[in-house]
């Protein structure tokens, strides 16, 4: 891992090359997504079905041969393990409760002429969740995608989700049962999010689409925005730890590793007060590395994008996360409680030492669709209130009229704008 410290000269440029990433969309994937979008609006099922074989080596005659239904679901559940049912379940329940909190709820209010104002909050009518396949499963993403739609009130959650080989993985399928999703399509790739966006025959259409993928599904994402709504487009998971050094350093390490572990372009960032500690941090690392299935992954990870850095003080640690607005920031101190009211920008705080970030990726109750690559500057992670809309209630009263239309009026004219002017002053009583 790099070694910074916040006294060189050149902290800044090395702290700004750290974090640099080449975000620039790929012209061969933007033209290859472009394709085959275009294509499943144009042929529906036959484009999707023929994607699939192709992309994940299926042999799909017929779209019934891609559908899952309830039973299927259940099912899935029922071969499970008494543990991992029991596993899914808790975890549902608490990403369930969490996220009622952020349900929002219709107001109103009137003003002294009896004007009603408000806002009216629906749900949307049918989300699609994509659910990565392949290399791993990822059960946790289907309760973190699907039960905060299932929260907001959505009627239908259609899920999609590759089966490479035509391999389905029975924990992915049984989190589904669990959180409630209505129909799953094995579909993946530009394919599946085109379905979702345009519909085909036996695909409806969405109003939004939420979940990870790869470079083909962050690209047909970006492709689609605007027919349909979408969550984000990620970046690689990020974290970033702030230690004291009251935190065993096998503990902070395993966190570090608990991030890189996800992919090579992965990026794991320690700050810490004591040149001492950070020591204690890499001689921790470097024997548990050893231990790592995934440890070419991690030390290609810590390797490319990981860092130590040396900050004077506290305060001072807080100011670089800022900078930094990391997906995962640990705040592993003491009385951290004091600290999180300096941080500004972070998809996720885990205060306290005992709170891994694992624990949040699957079932603390928080979502763990975050904001990366600095994004948590200006937005949030997913929620409840990604689901729900926002109409705006407006009851004019007979004396509201009077005294709103004369506005409206002196303000459409200076606008050069008669008929808007005259909407208002037609409801004039002089």
């Amino acid at each position: 891992m790099k070694k910074l410290d916040t006294q060189s000269s050149d902290f800044q440029a090395e702290l700004k090359a750290l974090l640099a990433f080449e975000t620039a969309q790929n012209p061969e994937i933007d033209r290859i997504v472009a394709d085959i979008c275009a294509d499943v609006q144009k042929r529906g099922d036959a484009a999707l079905i023929e994607y699939t074989n192709r992309f994940d080596g299926t042999s799909a005659q017929t779209i019934d041969d891609l559908i899952l239904t309830q039973d299927d679901l259940q099912s899935a559940f029922e071969r499970l393990p008494e543990n991992i049912q029991t596993a899914l379940k808790t975890a549902a329940r608490r990403v369930e409760s969490y996220h009622k909190h952020q349900k929002m709820e219709s107001w109103t209010y009137e003003d002294e002429d009896g004007t009603l104002l408000g806002q009216q909050i629906t749900p949307l009518d049918r989300v699609g969740i994509y659910v990565p396949g392949g290399k791993a499963a990822y059960p946790s993403s289907v309760i973190m995608n699907a039960m905060p739609a299932h929260v907001a009130g959505v009627k239908e959650i259609i899920m999609v989700v590759p089966t490479p080989k035509g391999e389905r993985n029975d924990i992915v399928l049984a989190a589904a049962f669990v959180a409630g999703v209505t129909k799953v399509f094995t579909v993946g790739g530009a394919q599946a999010v085109a379905a979702l966006a345009y519909g085909t025959e036996s695909v409806p259409q969405v109003d939004k689409i939420t979940g990870p993928g790869n470079a083909f599904v962050a690209a047909a994402k970006r492709r689609v925005f605007g027919v349909v709504g979408i969550d984000m487009v990620a970046g690689p998971s990020e974290i970033l730890v702030i230690a004291d050094g009251t935190t065993p350093a096998d503990w902070v390490a395993m966190d570090l590793f608990s991030q890189a572990e996800h992919d090579e372009i992965a990026q794991a960032i320690l700050i810490g007060t004591s040149q001492t500690y950070l020591d204690e941090v890499q001689t921790a690392m470097n024997r548990l590395i050893e231990t790592m299935p995934r440890r070419a992954i991690i030390e290609a990870s810590l390797g490319n994008r990981g860092a130590m850095i040396l900050a004077k003080d506290l305060d001072e640690a807080c100011e670089i996360a800022n900078y930094i607005s990391p997906e995962h920031l640990e705040l592993s101190v003491e009385n951290p409680q004091e600290w999180v009211k300096k941080i500004r920008h972070a998809g996720a705080i885990f205060m306290g030492r005992y709170t891994s970030e694992s624990l949040g990726d699957y079932c603390a109750g928080p979502n763990h669709v975050l904001p990366t690559s600095r994004t948590a500057r200006f937005s949030s992670p997913l929620g409840t209130y990604d689901f729900q809309k926002r109409s705006s209630l407006i009851q004019v009263s007979e004396q509201g009229a009077q005294k709103l239309g004369k506005t409206a009026s002196v303000l459409a004219h200076g606008e050069s704008l008669t008929a808007h002017a005259r909407a208002a002053e037609f409801r004039l009583k002089d």
